[in-house]
Protein backbone atom coordinates (compact mmCIF):
# COMPACT_ATOMS: atom_id res chain seq x y z
CA UNK A 1 0.00 0.00 0.00
CA UNK A 2 1.42 3.39 -1.02
CA UNK A 3 2.32 5.87 1.67
CA UNK A 4 -0.17 8.71 2.10
CA UNK A 5 1.39 12.13 1.58
CA UNK A 6 0.05 15.66 1.90
CA UNK A 7 -1.27 16.83 -1.50
CA UNK A 8 1.00 19.86 -1.90
CA UNK A 9 2.96 21.15 -4.87
CA UNK A 10 6.25 20.71 -3.01
CA UNK A 11 5.43 17.02 -2.40
CA UNK A 12 4.45 16.66 -6.05
CA UNK A 13 7.80 18.03 -7.20
CA UNK A 14 9.59 15.84 -4.66
CA UNK A 15 7.82 12.68 -5.83
CA UNK A 16 8.54 13.50 -9.47
CA UNK A 17 12.24 13.80 -8.65
CA UNK A 18 12.10 10.50 -6.76
CA UNK A 19 10.48 8.85 -9.77
CA UNK A 20 13.29 10.09 -12.02
CA UNK A 21 15.92 8.75 -9.62
CA UNK A 22 14.17 5.38 -9.28
CA UNK A 23 13.85 5.02 -13.06
CA UNK A 24 17.50 5.91 -13.48
CA UNK A 25 18.40 3.38 -10.80
CA UNK A 26 16.48 0.64 -12.63
CA UNK A 27 18.34 1.43 -15.84
CA UNK A 28 21.75 1.30 -14.13
CA UNK A 29 20.93 -1.90 -12.26
CA UNK A 30 19.73 -3.60 -15.46
CA UNK A 31 22.96 -2.66 -17.20
CA UNK A 32 24.94 -4.05 -14.29
CA UNK A 33 22.87 -7.25 -14.27
CA UNK A 34 23.29 -7.75 -18.03
CA UNK A 35 27.04 -7.24 -17.75
CA UNK A 36 27.27 -9.70 -14.85
CA UNK A 37 25.22 -12.27 -16.76
CA UNK A 38 27.61 -12.00 -19.71
CA UNK A 39 30.55 -12.43 -17.33
CA UNK A 40 28.78 -15.37 -15.67
CA UNK A 41 28.29 -17.29 -18.92
CA UNK A 42 31.91 -16.64 -19.86
CA UNK A 43 32.95 -18.16 -16.54
CA UNK A 44 30.62 -21.12 -17.10
CA UNK A 45 32.61 -22.00 -20.23
CA UNK A 46 35.85 -21.58 -18.29
CA UNK A 47 34.51 -23.72 -15.46
CA UNK A 48 33.47 -26.52 -17.81
CA UNK A 49 36.89 -26.46 -19.44
CA UNK A 50 38.55 -26.60 -15.99
CA UNK A 51 36.34 -29.54 -15.05
CA UNK A 52 37.24 -31.42 -18.23
CA UNK A 53 40.93 -30.73 -17.61
CA UNK A 54 40.57 -31.96 -14.02
CA UNK A 55 39.02 -35.21 -15.21
CA UNK A 56 41.83 -35.81 -17.68
CA UNK A 57 44.61 -34.94 -15.24
CA UNK A 58 42.96 -37.03 -12.52
CA UNK A 59 42.90 -40.11 -14.73
CA UNK A 60 46.57 -39.64 -15.62
CA UNK A 61 47.57 -39.07 -11.98
CA UNK A 62 45.82 -42.14 -10.63
CA UNK A 63 47.08 -44.28 -13.50
CA UNK A 64 50.61 -43.09 -12.67
CA UNK A 65 50.02 -43.97 -9.04
CA UNK A 66 48.86 -47.45 -10.08
CA UNK A 67 52.02 -47.96 -12.10
CA UNK A 68 54.19 -46.63 -9.26
CA UNK A 69 52.66 -49.08 -6.80
CA UNK A 70 53.11 -51.89 -9.29
CA UNK A 71 56.74 -51.10 -10.25
CA UNK A 72 58.26 -49.46 -7.18
CA UNK A 73 56.03 -50.95 -4.51
CA UNK A 74 53.48 -49.37 -2.14
CA UNK A 75 56.08 -48.92 0.60
CA UNK A 76 58.33 -46.79 -1.61
CA UNK A 77 55.37 -44.69 -2.79
CA UNK A 78 54.11 -44.15 0.74
CA UNK A 79 57.59 -43.27 2.01
CA UNK A 80 58.02 -40.64 -0.68
CA UNK A 81 54.55 -39.27 0.00
CA UNK A 82 55.35 -38.81 3.69
CA UNK A 83 58.69 -37.19 2.87
CA UNK A 84 57.33 -34.65 0.37
CA UNK A 85 54.62 -32.87 2.35
CA UNK A 86 54.94 -29.28 1.19
CA UNK A 87 52.57 -26.37 0.86
CA UNK A 88 51.51 -24.58 -2.30
CA UNK A 89 51.71 -20.79 -2.26
CA UNK A 90 48.72 -19.08 -3.81
CA UNK A 91 48.34 -15.41 -4.68
CA UNK A 92 44.74 -14.27 -4.13
CA UNK A 93 43.67 -10.83 -5.27
CA UNK A 94 40.26 -9.20 -5.49
CA UNK A 95 38.96 -8.17 -8.90
CA UNK A 96 36.35 -5.44 -9.23
CA UNK A 97 33.77 -6.63 -11.75
CA UNK A 98 31.10 -3.96 -12.18
CA UNK A 99 31.36 -3.03 -8.53
CA UNK A 100 31.46 -6.63 -7.31
CA UNK A 101 34.50 -7.86 -5.39
CA UNK A 102 35.44 -11.26 -6.83
CA UNK A 103 38.43 -13.35 -5.67
CA UNK A 104 40.99 -14.21 -8.32
CA UNK A 105 43.44 -17.02 -7.52
CA UNK A 106 46.81 -16.80 -9.23
CA UNK A 107 48.64 -20.12 -9.36
CA UNK A 108 52.42 -20.01 -9.03
CA UNK A 109 54.49 -20.86 -12.06
CA UNK A 110 54.79 -24.59 -12.37
CA UNK A 111 58.20 -25.81 -11.33
CA UNK A 112 59.58 -28.85 -13.12
CA UNK A 113 61.76 -29.78 -10.13
CA UNK A 114 60.10 -31.74 -7.35
CA UNK A 115 60.23 -30.45 -3.75
CA UNK A 116 62.28 -33.43 -2.58
CA UNK A 117 65.43 -35.31 -3.53
CA UNK A 118 64.80 -37.91 -6.27
CA UNK A 119 67.67 -40.06 -4.96
CA UNK A 120 66.52 -43.58 -4.15
CA UNK A 121 63.10 -42.83 -5.67
CA UNK A 122 61.73 -44.96 -8.48
CA UNK A 123 61.04 -43.48 -11.90
CA UNK A 124 57.35 -44.39 -11.79
CA UNK A 125 56.99 -42.85 -8.34
CA UNK A 126 58.60 -39.62 -9.50
CA UNK A 127 56.24 -39.52 -12.49
CA UNK A 128 53.27 -40.05 -10.18
CA UNK A 129 54.46 -37.25 -7.90
CA UNK A 130 54.64 -34.89 -10.87
CA UNK A 131 51.19 -35.91 -12.09
CA UNK A 132 49.67 -35.29 -8.66
CA UNK A 133 51.18 -31.81 -8.62
CA UNK A 134 49.33 -31.20 -11.89
CA UNK A 135 46.18 -32.62 -10.29
CA UNK A 136 46.50 -30.26 -7.32
CA UNK A 137 46.74 -27.27 -9.63
CA UNK A 138 43.76 -28.48 -11.67
CA UNK A 139 41.72 -28.79 -8.48
CA UNK A 140 42.65 -25.24 -7.49
CA UNK A 141 41.64 -23.92 -10.92
CA UNK A 142 38.23 -25.58 -10.63
CA UNK A 143 37.71 -24.28 -7.09
CA UNK A 144 38.79 -20.76 -8.07
CA UNK A 145 36.52 -20.64 -11.12
CA UNK A 146 33.50 -21.98 -9.28
CA UNK A 147 34.08 -19.55 -6.41
CA UNK A 148 33.94 -16.68 -8.90
CA UNK A 149 30.84 -18.19 -10.50
CA UNK A 150 29.09 -18.44 -7.14
CA UNK A 151 30.00 -14.88 -6.17
CA UNK A 152 28.78 -13.41 -9.47
CA UNK A 153 25.65 -15.59 -9.40
CA UNK A 154 24.78 -14.27 -5.94
CA UNK A 155 25.24 -10.69 -7.14
CA UNK A 156 23.01 -11.33 -10.18
CA UNK A 157 20.24 -12.56 -7.85
CA UNK A 158 20.69 -9.58 -5.54
CA UNK A 159 20.62 -7.12 -8.45
CA UNK A 160 17.52 -8.79 -9.92
CA UNK A 161 15.73 -8.48 -6.55
CA UNK A 162 16.56 -4.77 -6.45
CA UNK A 163 15.28 -4.27 -10.01
CA UNK A 164 12.05 -6.11 -9.19
CA UNK A 165 11.56 -4.11 -5.99
CA UNK A 166 11.98 -0.83 -7.86
CA UNK A 167 9.80 -1.83 -10.81
CA UNK A 168 7.06 -3.60 -8.89
CA UNK A 169 6.91 -1.69 -5.59
CA UNK A 170 8.79 1.59 -5.45
CA UNK A 171 8.00 3.07 -8.87
CA UNK A 172 4.29 2.07 -8.83
CA UNK A 173 4.01 3.50 -5.31
CA UNK A 174 5.55 6.82 -6.29
CA UNK A 175 3.45 6.96 -9.47
CA UNK A 176 0.30 6.38 -7.42
CA UNK A 177 1.25 9.21 -5.05
CA UNK A 178 1.88 11.54 -7.98
CA UNK A 179 -1.54 10.74 -9.48
CA UNK A 180 -3.23 11.21 -6.10
CA UNK A 181 -1.55 14.56 -5.46
CA UNK A 182 -2.30 15.79 -8.98
CA UNK A 183 -5.93 14.74 -8.64
CA UNK A 184 -6.34 16.71 -5.42
CA UNK A 185 -4.47 19.73 -6.79
CA UNK A 186 -6.53 19.67 -10.00
CA UNK A 187 -9.73 19.46 -7.96
CA UNK A 188 -8.63 22.40 -5.84
CA UNK A 189 -7.75 24.41 -8.92
CA UNK A 190 -11.17 23.66 -10.39
CA UNK A 191 -12.88 24.71 -7.17
CA UNK A 192 -10.85 27.92 -7.10
CA UNK A 193 -11.85 28.72 -10.67
CA UNK A 194 -15.50 28.05 -9.81
CA UNK A 195 -15.32 30.32 -6.75
CA UNK A 196 -13.67 33.07 -8.79
CA UNK A 197 -16.38 32.82 -11.44
CA UNK A 198 -19.08 33.16 -8.75
CA UNK A 199 -17.35 36.14 -7.22
CA UNK A 200 -16.98 37.71 -10.64
CA UNK A 201 -20.65 37.10 -11.41
CA UNK A 202 -21.70 38.66 -8.09
CA UNK A 203 -19.49 41.68 -8.70
CA UNK A 204 -20.88 42.11 -12.18
CA UNK A 205 -24.44 41.79 -10.86
CA UNK A 206 -23.73 44.30 -8.11
CA UNK A 207 -22.20 46.77 -10.57
CA UNK A 208 -25.19 46.39 -12.84
CA UNK A 209 -27.59 47.05 -9.95
CA UNK A 210 -25.57 50.12 -9.03
CA UNK A 211 -25.68 51.47 -12.57
CA UNK A 212 -29.42 50.87 -12.80
CA UNK A 213 -30.06 52.65 -9.51
CA UNK A 214 -28.00 55.62 -10.66
CA UNK A 215 -29.76 55.81 -13.99
CA UNK A 216 -33.14 55.30 -12.40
Amino acid sequence: MAEQVAPTRSNLLQRREQLKLASRGVDLLKRKRDALIAEFFGLVKESLAARRALTGVGKEAYFSLFLANAWDGPAAVEALGLASRTGLDLDIRMDNIFGVKVPQVQLPEYQTSLPFSPINSGTRTLEAAGQFRHLTEALIRVAATETRLRRIGEEIKKTSRRVNALEQVVIPGISYQIRSIRSVLDQRALEEVTVLKRIKAKLEARNQDTEESVLG
